[in-house]
């Protein structure tokens, strides 16, 4: 294995494992020492690749941004599924995100400490993906309005979920069906007025 490709798998190892520690405790978990030692590299190996623990859970971020990406251009590119079909699942993805790794999701959703540059490089991949996935359904013209208030949407239903109220007596609902409605909202492409 050459210099480089090394370089990449220690990069990759450190990144894996400081997301499992994310999702195991949270920030506060996360350590450069830590990350290391269950990488299985030296004690400096990670300050080679991250300046603190501020870029290395930039750097996770911006990794989770990347997997979003990937799954919205997946589903844009699914000629099989309906266009209003890969854009429930689109959203359903946001809230799935938001279940399975609720560090990462919130850690995702934060301002970055480190290089801002590389999460929003990221985020604005998977919103341009999202955006096709939006514009199959209302068009060009109305895709912008659209996508931000549903990707807006989405995120509001997995914070409301996450703290617990859907499925208390008042609201008696789920972040699907928060989907659902919001998605019915745009049933037919809107007219300018």
């Amino acid at each position: 294995m050459s210099r480089v490709e090394t370089a990449a798998a220690t990069r990759r190892a450190l990144l894996a494992e400081a997301a499992a520690l994310l999702e195991s405790g949270g920030p506060a978990a996360v350590t450069l020492r830590e990350v290391g030692a269950r990488a299985g590299v030296s004690r400096g190996a990670p300050y080679g690749h991250f300046t603190d623990k501020e870029a290395l859970l930039t750097a996770v971020a911006a990794q989770g941004w990347e997997r979003l990406g990937d799954e919205m251009q997946t589903l844009k590119d699914d000629s099989a599924l309906a266009p209003r079909e890969a854009l429930r699942r689109a959203l359903l993805s946001v809230i799935t995100l938001s279940r399975r790794s609720p560090h990462l999701y919130q850690l995702m959703f934060t301002r970055p400490v480190g290089d801002p540059e590389a999460v929003v490089r990221a985020a604005q991949r998977m919103c341009d993906h999202f955006l096709g996935i939006v514009s199959a359904v209302v068009g060009e013209e109305e895709a912008s309005r659209h996508a931000a208030i549903l990707l807006t949407g989405a995120h509001g239903a997995a914070g409301v979920e996450t703290s617990g109220l859907l499925d208390t007596d008042k609201w008696r609902t789920t972040a699907e069906e928060l989907i659902d409605i919001l998605l019915a909202t745009i049933a037919k492409p809107s007219r300018r007025r």
